[in-house]
């Protein structure tokens, strides 16, 4: 997807995801089976770089750190992300006049040393300048011997959108803070309603088109949206959506390491040839592994296919995507995704 509007910041991607949790063996755990391999050690902090493809995300385990302080009050989380600018320092300048909060230039036990600012719900959000063939993980990691730096893993290639969770009222407000200091541009909205709960989301996307964030909102105190806010203490990140140009065989590599998916009725796939003629995907297969399809009826070749695990980090989840030239976000599956969740909230007694 291309940019299509001015990129002040010269924002190029998302460059990480860092993750703290109080017993951190649960993320340890969690990452090998999701195919990615340890491959680099913070060389004087406890921070871990695993790696798939493109995608780091890193396992923060500093005592006394921005990310434990974080995870105390949060449980197992996402505790900040990065995005890749042409000069970090004078980002974070730009950020700051535009209205930013800082982190404190000093504070301890980053994932990385770079300029940074706080994000959804003080979370660390990392403006990071230094990527590629001389990464800030050159600079300061060691790589450990005899593992590839590049891992294929499971065919999770980079990081497709990752989606905040905000109070009822706040959307706008933090579409704000995206559209102000970055320049991001909506590129969606949705209203989803269940038979008794509901939310609403804006999809925004920086001027590269690479680095998207919709924010989701909830329309009322017991929905889906809500639940997670309550479990998490907070705002913050609900998923992390991953790509993938084979889905079918990452996701029968991620079941086999009982990953674990959101179910989907088997009637979904008794509608999938009606509502996508001529899609020319394997509906056996798809339906076998709970696969979603989305695309628009009258472009049969723009298609998306995309899947959910379970929570498996706290109230946080991933998405597996691939994209057949289609660059929405399976609003065609909301609807039937947004229901699903639903009726486990029914069953679980909290709707």
């Amino acid at each position: 997807m291309s940019g299509t509007h001015a990129n002040p910041l010269g924002i190029d991607g998302f460059d990480f995801v860092e993750f703290a949790a109080p017993d951190s063996a649960l993320l340890h755990d969690l990452f090998p089976r999701l195919g990615f391999i340890p491959v680099a050690r913070h060389r004087d902090r406890r921070v871990t770089l695993y790696r798939q493809g493109q995608i780091n995300f890193l396992v923060n385990e500093e005592p006394d750190s921005v990310a434990a302080e974080f995870s105390r009050t949060h449980g197992p989380c996402a505790c900040g992300f990065a995005i890749r600018v042409a000069n970090a320092r004078e980002a974070r300048e730009h950020a700051l006049g535009k209205g930013a909060e800082p982190v404190p230039e000093h504070a301890s036990g980053l994932a990385v040393d770079t300029p940074a600012i706080l994000g959804i719900g003080g979370s660390v959000l990392y403006l990071v300048d230094q990527y590629g063939s001389n990464s800030v993980f050159d600079r300061e990691y060691d790589y450990f011997p005899g593992v590839s730096r590049r891992p294929k893993g499971f065919g999770l290639g980079f990081i497709d959108h990752l989606t905040h969770n905000v109070y009822q009222g706040n959307m706008d407000q933090w579409a704000g803070f995206y559209e102000r200091i970055f320049n991001f541009r909506e590129i969606r909205y949705f209203d989803i309603k269940g038979a008794k709960t509901g939310l609403l989301s804006r999809a925004m996307t920086a001027p590269d088109g690479m680095v998207r964030i919709p924010i989701n909102e909830a329309t009322d105190e017991r929905s889906q949206i809500a639940e997670y806010l309550d479990e998490y203490k907070g705002e913050g990140i609900q998923h992390i959506a991953l790509f993938t140009d084979s889905i079918y065989e990452t996701v029968e590599n991620l079941r086999a390491e009982n990953v674990e998916f959101l179910d989907v009725p088997d009637t979904y796939y008794e509608m999938v040839d009606e509502r996508l003629p001529g899609h020319g995907e394997n509906l056996d297969r798809m339906k076998e592994n709970r696969i979603l399809i989305d695309g628009d009826p009258e472009t049969r070749q723009r298609l998306l296919l995309q899947i959910f695990t379970q929570t498996c980090i706290g109230p946080i989840f991933f998405e597996i995507i691939q994209r057949k030239g289609n660059e929405g976000f399976g609003e065609g599956n909301f609807q039937a995704l947004f229901e699903s969740i639903e009726r486990d909230q029914l069953r679980r007694g909290v709707i």
